[in-house]
């Protein structure tokens, strides 16, 4: 009798960060060559919601048979050739349940676990590798409760999952944004101007902490302190008239917010299915009150304010070196696991070692900046008192 071969599926969630399609290049690389079938899953959970179970349908649009010879062009690429998603199998609105469920779940808000379930049985997927942040990595647990096998891979931007110190995303992330703020100096330079960049981050400090103390800007403002506008204006004031070119530069994170105000600024209400409304707009707000009340810090003169929202710019094109590399290892870590079979974890870098950590540390706490070890709250910028025995990117939360 033929043993059957083991199946591993894998999909990315979220958004796009580079990195991700070396994380599939090493996972398909490894499983192949151990022995196992890959599947790739389309556009983050939403190719299991969509998926039909049924051999005669075309799930092209949801599932796609990986190759080493497919990953490997990929591999070298920015983004997810998978594709990604926001969706939310546990809180599905009714508007997106695919036409062959629509009679069964009618609610507003829908919980089509039991399809998924299904879906991955149909398939005969073994091992579940989902890549993506808390949001995605908090469905991927709930279908450890039930009884599959998964294997997590931390992504974000903000590097705000639980449990690791590295999150795939990071490194391109702070690299891009200390490349893009040196050139925006030229121009606040020339116009001796103040200059506000907005960067990632919506609970976690960390996208606008690490660039800062790398010497991207003089102060940064993030979303784990609420913060005074007038000090702000002082501060910058302060650094303005030291530079020899006459300005200076902050780094606000989306998520930041001020004083007295009424929260974190938005673009619209529209939320997604994990609750999240999009954020956008604190540095422009920062920029147009600087320039308001400079006159105040300036010798009654008006200081004129750069304002750039770095956005896509940070998360888009092809992975730094850290983010070609940690892939590659968190990938691997993950068929070690497999092979080992164990489930239930999330693979993590801790300490400067790669280790792995049960999977419901993604919703156990929120990974943010500790302020107190890391924040000058008076000077709004980062603290530090020693950097022997820190991890490499300096700051992290302890489990």
């Amino acid at each position: 009798m033929t043993k059957k071969q083991k199946t591993i599926g894998i999909l990315t969630g979220g958004g796009d960060v580079p990195g991700l399609n070396p994380a599939i290049r090493a996972v398909t690389y490894r499983a192949l060559r151990e022995g196992y079938r890959v599947l790739g899953i389309r556009r983050g959970w939403a190719g299991l919601v969509d998926f039909i179970p049924d051999k005669n349908a075309d799930n092209s649009d949801c599932v796609q048979l990986l190759t080493e010879n497919l990953v490997n062009r990929a591999g070298r690429t920015g983004g997810t050739f998978l594709h990604t998603s926001r969706t939310r199998p546990s809180h599905l609105p009714r508007r997106i349940v695919p036409p062959h469920l629509r009679d069964r779940y009618t609610d507003e808000i829908n919980d089509v676990t039991p399809i998924i379930l299904q879906n991955l049985e149909f398939l005969g997927i073994d091992y579940m590798i989902p890549i993506g942040g808390d949001d995605t990595l908090s469905y991927g647990r709930r279908l450890h409760e039930e009884g599959v096998k998964i294997i997590a891979i931390p992504k974000t931007m903000d590097n705000d999952v639980p449990g690791t110190d590295y999150c795939i995303g990071f490194s391109t992330c702070v690299t891009r944004t200390l490349e893009l703020t040196r050139k925006l100096r030229t121009s606040a330079g020339s116009h001796e101007r103040f200059l506000v960049v907005e960067v990632f981050g919506r609970y976690a400090g960390f996208t606008a902490m690490l660039p800062t103390l790398a010497g991207a800007g003089d102060r940064c403002v993030i979303p784990e302190h609420p913060f005074e506008i007038e000090c702000l204006a002082e501060l910058l004031s302060e650094d303005r008239r030291r530079h020899p070119s006459n300005y200076s530069v902050v780094l606000v994170s989306e998520g930041a917010t001020m004083k007295q105000a009424e929260g974190m600024s938005f673009e619209s209400i529209e939320k997604d299915q994990y609750g999240h409304r999009k954020l956008g707009g604190i540095g422009d707000k920062v920029a147009r009150l600087l320039k308001e009340i400079s006159p105040k810090y300036n010798g009654g003169i008006r200081v004129n304010v750069i304002s750039q929202r770095l956005g896509y710019l940070v998360r888009c094109g092809e992975p730094d070196a850290m983010d070609s590399i940690v892939p590659m290892a968190f990938g691997n870590l993950a068929l070690d696991l497999i092979l080992d079979g164990v489930s239930g974890r999330l693979v993590s870098l801790r300490n400067g070692c790669y280790d792995n950590v049960p999977i419901d540390v993604v919703s156990r706490y929120k990974k943010v900046v500790d302020i107190r070890k890391y924040y000058s709250a008076d000077r709004l910028r980062p603290l530090y008192d020693t950097f022997n025995r820190r991890p490499l990117f300096i700051m992290t939360s302890d489990l």
